[in-house]
């Protein structure tokens, strides 16, 4: 008896949530239910934390970590000996140094938003892959391209603002060899299962000077110079990784935001 009186009592209730929820809701001329009360569809919570945006369009907000402040490479290492940075620091600027190496920096990233400033020398030789190449590995593992695509021919899923041998840019959106650049990148990491397989790859979208030239791109995996990329056992997190390709290229405003 009392059973059933507490499921009579359940389906009330229920009758009279449904009723509630109907009576507050009408069919618009699409079908689709809209509402005659619009505080149903407000929201208050939860409340979005406050980020203080820079001084200027390309400074760091107020939640930013700051990768390289152009004092010192403090948050950076040599990428296979784990050693201090020694690339060149002056003038508020980064710069490879031919033959010491690549660098990471010590922390190791999720998702993010991230921006960074390059330039190529004024001055240079060469052509193709062999003007002011480097490049910008996003959890050490997938390279943006750096390099002079200013009126210079390459194989297009290698010029800047390329995934190396995998992603064309949507447009060459580069300035002339001697003027800072800077990208702006969403990273969105993969996912994988406790058994290491992936079930999300990796998405990426670029800005280049302001210019989109990456659209939520989906990374195939990590980049090869030869073959097709694949993922493997990797656990979604990684550093940022910056090339030494033996060419002399700069840096400078590097920050980084987790999401």
């Amino acid at each position: 008896m009392r059973i059933k009186i507490i499921t009579l009592l359940l389906g009330a209730i229920s009758c009279l949530i449904s009723t509630t929820t109907f009576a507050q809701l009408q069919t618009g001329k699409d079908g689709l239910p809209t509402t005659k009360d619009p505080e149903v569809t407000e929201y208050y919570t939860p409340v979005p934390n406050e980020v203080s945006p820079g001084l200027t369009p390309y400074a760091s907000p107020s939640d930013a970590i700051v990768l390289f402040n152009g004092s010192d490479a403090s948050a950076w290492q040599n990428s296979a000996t784990k050693a201090a940075s020694e690339w060149s620091v002056a003038s508020g600027i980064l710069s490879v140094v031919p033959g010491k190496g690549n660098i990471s920096t010590k922390q190791k990233f999720g998702s993010f938003q991230m921006h960074i400033e390059w330039r190529i020398p004024a001055t240079v030789t060469g052509k193709g892959q062999e003007r002011g190449n480097s490049g910008i590995f996003l959890q050490g593992l997938y390279e943006l391209q750096v390099l002079d695509s200013y009126h210079q021919e390459t194989y297009v899923n290698g010029q800047a603002g390329s995934i190396y041998k995998q992603a064309v840019p949507l447009v060459n959106a580069c300035r002339k060899p001697g003027e800072w650049q800077s990208y702006d990148i969403l990273f969105t990491a993969p996912v994988y299962s406790p058994s290491k397989r992936i079930l999300y790859p990796a998405r990426v979208t670029v800005f280049q000077n302001g210019i989109l030239v990456l659209n939520d791109f989906y990374i195939q995996g990590p980049t090869q110079y030869i073959g097709m990329p694949a993922y493997t056992n990797y656990d979604g997190t990684g550093p940022i990784m910056l090339q030494d390709h033996n060419n002399p290229t700069s840096f400078r405003n590097i920050w980084i935001r987790e999401l």
